[in-house]
């Protein structure tokens, strides 16, 4: 076929400089004027323009121009959709103060422990009466004035008639009395970036509602449009109740099956537990157990094989349009009816324009080649929304498709001499040749995808193929269908959880087999683009000589370390775990981890979030080698151990040291695990590294350090563990860290008095300030003994507590220390052979998305410190 203008060289030149243009720039630390953008798209399009009119023969000048007009336009398009979008931000003054807020829910709300969480697009607002602007997506949290949000501790009390939270439904207009702050989030590293995720969503602000103010909460309105959002509410919330009733025996099992199927028939992946999620994820099975992009083409298929065959029995209407073109429009459009059932999330929406773009390439008769298609497909989808370059399903879904059609050999045909089989035959045949096709496409799939996996997300599930096996047909043919057709005869949802019992069942026996999951540590992106294109190599319709020069390419991302410190040295990661607190400390053979972080609501904690993540990508895995050899609980308060059972179930550390007593251990867990009280004078060294506990003082195991009362019945701040962790010398100075837990005035005070006679043991190049900066911690004295270089706060953002306080801040800056706030710092690096330099992840990896905080918690006041006693709601929920 004889290629025409715009066809040949220049389409693919022109899709390729279109995800690269896209790729660069979401790569900018800071936007530019929205002005400059324009000129960029404008310029790359009229290049376009004159390129595409070009009649000479093609050369490589040609191309290379071709791709860099399409790399222009497509900067100057996503960086003015970003400067538009980055103007609705929300406005540092209306952080933390009250305000009323008009708006619409706008999808579906979620029920949460003592309250409820939904998204109001906003209409106007004001602040004591004058207007002011707002963002115009938040989510918010409305919790019963009852409930303690942080009362992490003491379980949730059935609600009071007077305290009852009406019903929120899609569609409602409200007044509401909120206090509003910009979406922030931990950032560490290859950790979850919560802030691209919000401005992914086109969120720009969240917040709670106000109780006992003057204004109170007003209904203005009931259905304000949104009827999709109102027919899923109503659809999930039957299906729990018929699925999982309250006060029936065993609830807790029928509400985890009762969330899988509400998250197939509605999208809604928050009602699946935490569990059932973790089980999903150890087999490779979680992209089943939500609408995917999977499950939006199957369905688009049926519809299109029944729309067909409807069609088809009309002679009348087959003249009038194709069968075939009817089916392949129609299969689209429930598709896209599906997929705005399902909440129309990203995924979804990102499956529909892939569709859309192959019906119309299918239609407009072209025969483009597989790859112009897929390629085609994907720069639609990147125009449509950059920022799925940036995740991990658009890679998972688009590799996928293109390795099974670069792999594709064909159909075995019979010899044509060979007699016709009879029908029987003829259906084993067709029977066995689905089978060793769904064999080899799960085979080829799992081969090519698995280097992406290692290389996005850190792991490989070992049974990930049996699991995926047994789970696609079952969950696709079986489970799925019944759950759909539920909505019409609701009856047949007590059949798919009967369907689904079984399958999870075999999932959570899989999920138990020794080493069902390998967590690798994060290797360069040289090395993971290195293993990918091997797997991709691997599965290619070549010889098999030639297929196996791909497992080569595989080694480095395989059997990749991180650079360890040198003997005698060690590296420390204060992590960003929000208000709370958890170090990473490493040397060269051993791993240490001073506190797990905070418990941030039911059944969510810094520890399954944040720490184990961080430390299996930086290589601790709880396997032989690589493990975690000692936790360190400096006490017992939530925001130090919220943690600790999440890290001891994953990576089973070899020895816990702490100050907590044994009701408290058992209470987090921690009853079984071989402990060590906390006391000062024990030490040890690891690779030429001393570690030594400085507090609390072997007098003070009974009652409160410098208080006199009677023996302790909880382990406080007062009994805080003080670990001192000193280098060999390195260029003339032995570097020292200080990580002096939640100790207060009193107890610095006595560990001043009892190292006295050494005053050299507590100078530090590097501090955690105590008790995260508090104004009842970081004495002159204790400063003044230190003497450190550095200090770092692990806080949250506007926490309710104001650290680091103001005279803190003050007093580290009078002396000359600088003080780093993980707010602002994300998680902070230092290494003892390098001790006048940290490394903050914020400033590491800037990102114009990231929330800017670096004057909220300054010495001269801002919007970042919050006085109030007001719940916060944390960001990541």
């Amino acid at each position: 076929m004889k290629e025409t203008s715009c066809s040949g060289w220049r389409p693919g030149a022109w899709l390729w400089g279109i995800l690269a243009g896209t790729a660069l720039q979401l790569h900018q630390a800071s936007l530019w004027p929205g002005a400059y953008y324009a000129a960029c798209a404008l310029l790359g399009a009229a290049a376009s323009l004159l390129l595409a009119c070009w009649r000479k023969p093609a050369r490589w000048p040609d191309r290379a121009c071709c791709c860099l007009a399409a790399a222009a336009l497509a900067f100057g398009l996503a960086g003015l959709r970003a400067a538009n979008q980055a103007q609705t931000a929300l406005s540092p003054a209306l952080e933390g103060v009250d305000l009323q807020v008009e708006g619409v829910v706008v999808a579906m709300p979620l029920p949460v422990t003592g309250g409820q969480r939904f998204r109001l697009k906003t209409e106007r607002a004001w602040r004591e009466g004058a207007p002011v602007g707002v963002p115009p997506l938040m989510d918010l949290s409305w919790y019963r004035a009852d409930h303690r949000a942080f009362a992490r501790i003491a379980p949730e009390q059935p609600a009071s008639a007077e305290h009852a939270l009406p019903l929120l439904q899609a569609g409602q207009r409200w007044r509401l009395p909120l206090r509003l702050r910009a979406p922030h989030g931990s950032l560490n590293p290859h950790g979850f970036d919560y802030e691209m995720w919000m401005w992914e969503q086109g969120v720009q602000a969240t917040g709670y509602v106000r109780h006992g103010k003057p204004q109170e909460p007003v209904l203005l309105a009931s259905q304000q449009g949104h009827g999709v959002e109102r027919l899923r509410q109503h659809v999930r919330d039957a299906m729990v109740q018929q699925l999982a009733p309250p006060g029936q025996p065993q609830a807790a099992q029928q509400a985890r099956i009762a969330g899988v199927l509400v998250a197939l028939v509605t999208g809604e992946q928050r009602a699946i537990d935490r569990e059932d999620w973790r089980v999903f994820r150890i087999t490779g099975v979680a992209h089943l157990m939500a609408i995917s992009g999977l499950h939006i083409t199957l369905f688009a298929w049926v519809a299109a094989a029944m729309i067909g065959f409807g069609w088809r029995c009309s002679p009348r209407l087959c003249l009038w349009l194709p069968a075939t073109r009817v089916a392949l429009w129609g299969g689209v459009v429930c598709a896209g009816l599906y997929a705005v059932f399902s909440g129309w999330g990203i995924p979804a929406q990102r499956t529909v324009l892939m569709l859309v773009v192959v019906a119309a390439l299918a239609s407009s008769g072209r025969q483009w080649p597989w790859y112009m298609r897929w390629l085609l497909a994907c720069v639609c989808v990147v125009l449509a929304q950059p920022m799925a370059l940036l995740q991990a399903g658009f890679w998972l879904s688009f590799l996928a498709v293109g390795i099974l059609f670069a792999s594709d050999r064909g159909i075995d045909r019979r010899s044509p001499a060979a007699p016709e089989p009879g029908p029987a035959v003829r259906g084993l045949r067709r029977l066995r040749m689905a089978v060793v096709q769904l064999l080899r496409e799960q085979w080829v799939v799992t081969l090519a995808i698995t280097p992406l996996s290692l290389l996005l997300f850190g792991q490989v599930s070992v049974v990930g193929f049996l699991a995926n096996l047994l789970a696609i047909p079952w969950v696709t043919w079986v489970v799925t269908p019944l759950a759909l057709l539920g909505v019409l005869v609701p009856a047949l949802w007590e059949a798919a959880a009967w369907a689904l019992h079984p399958l999870m069942a075999v999932l959570q026996w899989l999920a138990r087999w020794p080493h069902a999951a390998l967590w690798l540590a994060a290797a360069p992106a040289w090395a993971g683009l290195a293993a990918i294109v091997g797997g991709v190599w691997l599965v290619l319709p070549w010889p098999w000589r030639l297929r196996l020069l791909g497992l080569p390419c595989l080694l480095p991302a395989l059997w990749w370390q991180p650079l360890r410190p040198l003997p005698g040295q060690f590296a420390l990661w204060a992590l960003d775990v929000g208000q709370g607190q958890a170090v990473l400390v490493q040397t060269a053979r051993h791993t240490l981890l001073y506190d797990a972080g905070p418990l941030y609501g039911p059944g969510s904690n810094a520890g399954d979030r944040v720490v184990v993540p961080t430390l299996q990508a930086l290589g601790a895995r709880g396997l032989d080698s690589g493990r975690l050899d000692l936790l360190v609980l400096s006490h017992a308060h939530v925001d130090h151990s919220g943690g600790a059972q999440a890290v001891l179930e994953q990576l089973r550390p070899l020895g816990l040291l702490g100050s907590l007593l044994p009701h408290e251990r058992r209470r987090l867990g921690l009853a079984s695990a071989p402990w060590r009280d906390c006391q000062a004078g024990q030490a040890w060294s690891w690779d030429g590294v001393r570690f030594s506990v400085l507090y609390p003082l072997a007098e003070d195991a009974g009652p409160v350090p410098g208080s006199g009362s009677g023996p302790r019945t909880d382990s406080g701040n007062a009994y805080s563990c003080v670990l001192r962790i000193e280098a060999a010398v390195w260029g003339g100075h032995a570097a020292v860290a200080l990580l002096p837990g939640d100790i207060e005035r009193a107890q610095e005070r006595d560990m001043l008095r009892h190292h006295a006679a050494s005053p050299g043991l507590l100078k530090a190049d590097l501090m955690l300030a105590p008790h995260h900066g508090s104004n009842t911690s970081s004495t002159r004295l204790l400063l003044e003994a230190v003497g450190p270089r550095w200090a770092v706060a692990q806080t949250g953002y506007r926490n309710r507590f104001g650290h680091p306080a103001l005279p803190v801040q003050r007093r580290y800056q009078e002396m000359q220390i600088a003080l780093r706030n993980t707010v602002d710092c994300g998680a902070a690096y230092w290494r003892s052979d390098q001790p006048q330099a940290l490394a903050c992840e914020r400033q590491q990896r800037p990102r114009y998305w990231h929330h800017g905080v670096a004057s909220a918690n300054s010495p001269e006041g801002g919007p970042g410190i919050n006085k109030t006693n007001q719940p916060l709601i944390p960001d990541e929920g």
